[in-house]
């Protein structure tokens, strides 16, 4: 196999693994692993959730699939907007909104949601120093039930990247 070979293998055997990016206006969808992830750096920062509720999905998160939780478990967020600086490395913020609430996050919280984004498949933004990564209308559900089996189920989202 020549190195061009190879490195299309790897490329391609990549690419299946990884979520495929959502174009503007097209609706993301992820399932498995990753839905629970972007559940997870979401749920703590959500007024809609209760106590048990994000502390079901913590728990989840952190690998523990024996949660006291029983009932399924939406997440939600109305809108996402996440920045980075490439000029000032030291931006890291997003903006998440909840109906009329919007809760800024900056630094390590904000760098998890940015690259849980990512992974998620949002695609990313640039403008003059920065990076934006941008969702709206996220909805995750979480079974605990499901997850507790398993068998890779029991979290998916739903999103729309960009605006």
């Amino acid at each position: 196999m020549t190195p061009g070979q190879a490195m299309l293998a790897c490329a391609t055997v990549l690419a299946g693994t990884l979520p495929l990016a959502a174009s503007a206006g097209a609706p993301g969808k992820v399932s498995g692993a990753t839905a629970l992830a972007l559940a997870g750096v979401i749920a703590p920062l959500s007024p809609d959730l209760t106590g048990p509720e994000k502390k079901a999905v913590a728990m989840l998160f952190a690998a523990n699939a024996d949660v006291p939780y029983k009932k399924a478990i939406v997440v939600t967020a109305d809108r996402i907007v996440c920045r980075t600086g490439n000029v000032d490395i030291t931006i890291r913020n997003c903006e998440v909104t909840f109906g009329k609430k919007v809760k800024t996050v900056n630094g390590s919280t904000a760098n998890e949601i940015f690259a849980t984004e990512a992974l998620a498949g949002v695609p990313p933004d640039g403008a003059a120093g920065s990076n934006f990564e941008t969702l709206s209308k996220l909805s995750c559900t979480i079974d605990p039930n499901a997850i507790r089996r398993k068998d890779g189920s029991g979290a998916d989202c739903t999103f729309q990247p960009g605006n």
